[in-house]
């Protein structure tokens, strides 16, 4: 996600440093650099132009603070404006109707359809609603049975009537529905065409004054850029909607859209995709997507990734099991399987400071789990829990079995061996001796 712009702006950063103070040369250069970056993410020129000239403004004439160079001073005011850029805090959906009503628009291929099923998974399982999603395209037969597997995929009820052809009817039918069935929120996915047309526009209008939504939702794929930005336009033009929708961020995106989108339309971006998964759905952070692009991190949205998926009483067994040296193989099965749930591997690296640069030529593949899985699956039950005895025969047997090879289920075994020693050195006052063989060979500062 945003690779490229975040290297590119990297590489600018370094005209400042070394330099002793911010001045009006050095700035200059920068903001022609950081412009050709933002250019070449496929923001459009006026934006990219606005956007350095409010940071120069701002860098120029400002004082070095003790222990910050130029370069940093001038990440603080890039992370900044690139947050008010996006939309500076994130807008939440109205949800205050009984039913609650959710109008879905967007061009057919722009992952419409999908982003209903993730979005009534996001009001099921993070807002305790109980969403009912509603077919109204009656075009394209394939979309009603989209919706219905996904509906079924996530757990909840989907309305369809293949015999009315008028989505008006058959969205105020799902609505009467809706409030029969105790279903508090109705989402509403529409037809889609390949590009703008005033018949689709006319179509969308009219459901929107059919059955006055609490909330439209402007769904783009990101990775149309500037495209995306202009048909959001056109929508708004008619159904003024009230936020956007940006899918297919994990993909190879140039960041474009997200960050001219906001200041083309004037509406806030609520929701990215960030995995073809169902629990693909992040609420969008502006704040937190510049620090991702700036190569800061996001450590907030990793550790609310985890919250999501580590249980509280099984970390808790966990933390017994190390205690009392009974962390086995099942335990780190489980451990990864954890992980893979919270989404792609290397999007959640990049949440990490400092990782984007690390692991850009780095080909972070989530199927490279699947070989440790294969390992851990062939060893017996009494393998996994004490791997003290695995022997030679053990392994060759297991490799075997897992299509591998003994170097590679030593290996295994070798880190899985080294991750217990680190976990039970973190438990108890372990982690103050791990903090002082540290110190001692590192010579950290504040410790």
């Amino acid at each position: 996600m945003f690779e490229n712009l975040s290297l590119k702006l990297e590489k600018a950063f370094k005209l400042l440093k070394g330099q002793g103070s911010i001045s009006e040369i050095n700035v200059a250069q920068t903001m022609k650099e950081i412009r050709k970056a933002l250019i070449s993410a496929d923001v459009d020129f006026k934006t990219a132009k606005n956007f350095t000239q409010n940071v120069k403004e701002k860098a120029i004439g400002e004082k070095v603070l003790t222990a910050i160079d130029p370069g940093q001073l001038l990440t603080k005011i890039m992370k900044d404006e690139l947050a008010s850029l996006m939309g500076s805090e994130f807008s939440e959906i109205s949800l205050e109707g009984n039913p609650s009503i959710i109008l879905i628009a967007g061009l057919q291929g722009s992952g419409k359809t999908t982003f209903s099923g993730k979005l009534a998974l996001h009001l099921k399982s993070k807002k305790n609603k109980k969403p009912l999603l509603v077919a109204c395209d009656v075009y394209r037969p394939a979309a009603i049975d989209q919706i219905g597997v996904l509906a079924h995929q996530v757990g909840v009820d989907v309305y369809e009537d293949r015999e009315i052809k008028d989505p008006i009817e058959i969205a105020k039918n799902a609505i009467k529905h809706a409030k029969v069935n105790g279903h508090n929120v109705v989402v509403i996915d529409t037809a889609g065409r390949l590009a703008v047309d005033n018949e689709m526009m006319t179509e969308i209008a009219n459901i929107k004054s059919g059955v006055k939504p609490d909330e439209i939702l402007f769904v783009v794929d990101s990775m149309t850029g500037q495209d995306a930005v202009n048909t959001a336009k056109s929508f708004n033009d008619i159904l003024n909607f009230d936020g956007v929708v940006l899918t297919k961020l994990d993909g190879d995106t140039r960041g474009g859209a997200a960050l001219t989108i906001r200041s083309v339309v004037d509406k806030p971006i609520k929701f990215i995709g960030t995995s073809e998964k169902m629990d693909g759905l992040d609420v969008f952070h502006p704040d937190r997507m510049a620090s991702r692009i700036l190569g800061m991190g996001d450590v907030i949205s990793l550790v609310e990734r985890a919250q999501q998926q580590f249980d509280e009483e099984e970390a808790r067994m966990v933390q017994k099991k190390i205690a009392k040296n009974q962390f086995g193989f099942d335990d780190f099965l489980k451990q990864i399987q954890q992980i893979k749930k919270m989404g792609n591997v290397k999007d959640l690296m990049g949440m990490i400071p400092g990782m984007n640069k690390a692991i850009k030529d780095v080909d972070v593949n989530d199927e490279s789990f699947n070989g440790i899985e294969a390992i851990i699956h062939s060893m017996t039950k009494k393998e996994r829990a004490n791997p003290n005895i695995l022997n030679g025969s053990r392994k060759k047997r297991i490799a075997l079995g897992s299509g591998t090879t003994v170097v590679e289920v030593n290996q295994l075994i070798k880190q899985f061996s080294q991750m217990s020693k680190m976990m039970k050195m973190m438990q108890g006052g372990g982690a103050k001796q791990m903090m002082q063989m540290m110190k001692g060979r590192g010579n950290m500062p504040g410790l």
